[in-house]
Formats: C-alpha cells, sequence, structure tokens
C-alpha cells in the first residue's frame, strides 16, 4: 500500500467531494509487474468512502480481481466507513461479483464505460 498525495479535490460521479489531501493507492503485483490497483479517497460525506479499480490489459492470473476488491475492503480507510462507492470498468463481472459478496446492499448504474457500486459495508460484530 502506497500513499499519494493528491492535493486537488475531486468530485466523483455520485457528487461527493473527495478529501483533498488523502489518497492512497492498493495495488496487487505479480513478478514486479502491476496487475491490478486502486485508489482509495476518503470523501466529504460523513462514513463515506470511495475507490477507483483499475487492472491491467492481457491476461490476469485468476483472481486478481476479486484479490484487488479484498484489498480495498481490508484498506484502514475503508473499515472507518458505512458505505462504499466504487468506479469500475463496466464489462468487469469478477469485481461486481466480490463486492456482492462481501458488502450489502449494493446498487449499480453504468456510466460511458464505467460501472458505479454503492455499497454498505458489513462488520464483524
Amino acid at each position: 500500500m502506497t500513499r499519494s498525495d493528491d492535493r486537488s479535490a475531486l468530485t466523483d460521479p455520485t457528487g461527493l467531494r473527495e478529501s483533498p489531501v488523502r489518497a492512497f493507492s492498493v495495488q496487487i503485483l505479480a513478478g514486479g509487474r502491476v496487475l491490478a490497483d486502486a485508489d482509495v479517497h476518503p470523501t466529504d460525506g460523513t462514513g463515506v468512502v470511495h475507490s477507483e479499480l483499475h487492472v491491467a490489459s492481457g491476461h490476469l492470473p485468476v483472481g486478481t480481481r476479486s484479490r484487488l476488491v479484498d484489498a480495498v475492503l481490508e484498506h484502514p480507510e475503508v473499515d472507518k466507513a458505512q458505505r462504499l462507492v466504487v468506479t469500475m470498468p463496466i464489462s468487469d463481472t469478477e469485481m461486481l461479483d466480490r463486492v456482492r459478496e462481501r458488502t450489502d446492499a449494493v446498487e449499480m448504474h453504468a456510466a460511458g464505460a464505467t460501472k458505479i457500486v454503492e455499497a454498505r459495508l458489513l462488520r464483524a460484530d
């Protein structure tokens, strides 16, 4: 996990404003190559965190996309939140399936070539 200092405040497609300083990156690596990565941004919305999921083009080992979702859901910023807003490629079903397995009340809609997924995070009490 690496931290990036993106000081520009961005607005995601849901209208939530991302925190201007605290952006984090999660990567799935194999053989020194980045197979998949995600940016994790706290938002100005109370209890809401935003993540953008990306995968490398070409053949990827089975489960890479699920591992990326797992890494995002295990991130400390996500652990503090009640809701997660995720953007991912519209055609990626493995990531969507994994979000559905690990979260609750999942809603999805398309925005061009992107899928926006909103989910309530489950807590292990």
